[in-house]
């Protein structure tokens, strides 16, 4: 990325500087477009699921920006001479579903051949430009909340090695098909300062990205952080994604775990996929924001923790109060 060239137009509002979420163009003096592009190989068996999935966790991003759904395009690389095209039509309706839930229609797309199935969206958003969220505001005092559990990736990795029956699976996707356009309507009503979404760098590393953008440093509780109850377990008992483990091996210089076990260090770095909203906002209005968290019946409506002034040597840094436990929860829906 260092590579590229430096983004000089005074449109874009986010671009890459501060490893957002989105891209934001201004339109006028009142709309910014807002962009993102997401794709992954499949998560769970299920066809159908997977399109779900992909289109919520694409989707997210623009929730992460403020911004209102428009439409989106499908992204498709599928294996046509060796899979049933059926499989693929099940993958689209999944996602055509899932982005009529939030509101929009899918209006086309691109496919490529691929020997891997691979589906996300290109997903097209507006914001005013005098309200959007970016995770490079984060301001001293404020609290950090976190609106669904920690778990896809350790829970996935346990169905694959058998820890976790089939039964778990429609959980799990039940989990990461639910869109955060719940979690981002509570959240405007008290207009947070800074907002992310956790998903492949883990909630300590999508933290880190924002801490590092807005110049400060955090602490965190760790027995008030939301995770679905066997993934401590799991983790003990060895069921880490390589990229959770990457994670771990890249935020570990800028976190003081004190004396947490290694387990617990991998559930706070597990790589999700369509996780929660991380959101910054004023401890005097955190408590509000819960409310209509749970109001809304987000999977979490968590503090877990709080942003810190920091000198120039602890820009980034994540200070670890506590042990995981009590924000262990049980996921059924």
């Amino acid at each position: 990325m260092r590579e590229l060239p430096e983004v000089r137009d005074p449109r874009v509002l986010v671009g890459t500087s501060t490893s957002d979420d989105a891209a934001v163009f201004a339109w006028d003096d009142t709309w910014a477009l807002v962009q993102t592009v997401d794709f992954f190989t499949p998560v769970v068996d299920d066809a159908y699921s997977f399109g779900q999935v992909a289109a919520a966790n694409a989707l997210s991003d623009l929730y992460a920006m403020g911004a209102e759904p428009l439409f989106a395009l499908n992204i498709v690389g599928f294996p046509a001479k060796k899979l049933p095209l059926e499989l693929l039509g099940s993958i689209l309706r999944g996602g055509a579903d899932k982005a009529r839930e939030a509101g929009i229609d899918i209006v086309g797309g691109h496919s490529i051949d691929d020997p891997e199935p691979k589906y996300g969206l290109v997903c097209t958003g507006r914001v005013r430009r005098d309200a959007v969220w970016t995770n490079a505001a984060a301001r001293p005092g404020d609290a950090l909340v976190l609106t669904k559990p920690l778990a896809s990736g350790i829970f996935s990795t346990a169905l694959k090695c058998q820890l976790a029956g089939p039964e778990r699976e429609t959980e799990l996707v039940q989990l990461m098909a639910t869109l955060n356009r719940a979690a981002a309507d509570a959240a405007h009503t008290v207009q947070p300062h800074a907002c992310t979404d956790v998903t492949g760098f883990g909630l300590f590393g999508h933290l880190h990205s924002m801490l590092r953008s807005s110049g400060v440093q955090a602490e965190i509780d760790a027995d008030r952080v939301p995770f679905v109850a066997e993934v401590l377990e799991w983790a003990a008992a060895g069921c880490v994604p390589g990229g959770t483990r990457a994670n771990f091996a890249y935020c570990t210089p800028h976190v003081t775990w004190d004396a947490l076990p290694e387990p617990e260090r991998l559930v706070l770095c597990d790589a999700q996929t369509s996780g929660g909203l991380l959101v910054a906002l004023p401890a005097a209005l955190a408590p509000r924001l819960v409310e209509e968290l749970q109001r809304r019946q987000t999977p979490a409506h968590h503090i877990v923790g709080r942003v810190v002034a920091a000198g120039p040597a602890d820009i980034g840094r994540i200070t670890v109060r506590g042990r995981l436990g009590a924000g262990a929860i049980e996921w059924r829906r």
